[in-house]
């Protein structure tokens, strides 16, 4: 009789133990809140996105005139190499002049696209808001780490187009510039994510 008992509770015992696993993974795992940084990085690769669809649907294959816009950042001194050693502050404060003043340069290609009729202007659009949207996130994570609001730049911009081929050309030069500084920002945003957390 006592064997029996010894069998039933052992028995027991293991079925128990066979059912942990399963009560371990029907408890909730609690889900990690995005910080401002995530948002920042998610924001800028959908605003990449953005920029290489408006890239794809409306190529073209004429040789673009380089060097229309004299007034963008300089992008040839952003090297993978150089996100190891970023500054929060100042690579933040740069990032948001950077934004505005890209901002200012497809908001006068919205303008003289409006003219044309220029067939990107929905998306267009979309990215302007997107873009406001990411300026106003990343001037709200400067108010936190305390980084300074660079002096804005007015940009130089180019005369007005008369034809929808310059609008064209224009839009291509842009798109392809700011395509490249999305990516370079979008790893920047992720390099400097631990930095925001030790310093607040």
């Amino acid at each position: 009789m006592k064997l029996l008992l010894d069998s039933s509770s052992s028995l027991l015992f293991s079925l128990l133990l066979a059912q942990l696993p399963v009560f371990t993974n029907a408890s909730p795992v609690p889900q990690r809140r995005p910080t401002d940084m995530d948002k920042l990085s998610n924001q800028t690769k959908n605003l990449m996105k953005l920029t290489q669809e408006l890239l794809r649907e409306h190529a073209f294959d004429s040789d673009v005139e380089p060097h229309r816009f004299r007034s963008l950042p300089e992008m040839s001194n952003r090297s993978a190499n150089s996100l190891n050693n970023l500054e929060l502050k100042p690579t933040l404060s740069q990032l948001h002049a950077d934004l505005k003043l890209y901002e200012h340069h497809f908001e006068w290609l919205n303008k003289v696209s409006k003219k044309h009729h220029h067939p990107a202007l929905p998306k267009l659009v979309e990215m302007i808001r997107e873009m406001k949207s990411l300026i106003n996130l990343l001037h709200r994570q400067m108010l936190r780490v305390e980084a300074p609001r660079l002096t804005q730049v007015t940009p130089s911009l180019p005369p007005h187009l008369p034809y929808q081929f310059d609008v064209l050309q224009s839009s291509h030069e842009l798109l392809q510039h700011f395509k490249l500084f999305c990516d370079w920002a979008y790893r920047a945003f992720i390099s400097l994510k631990p930095k925001v957390s030790a310093a607040q």
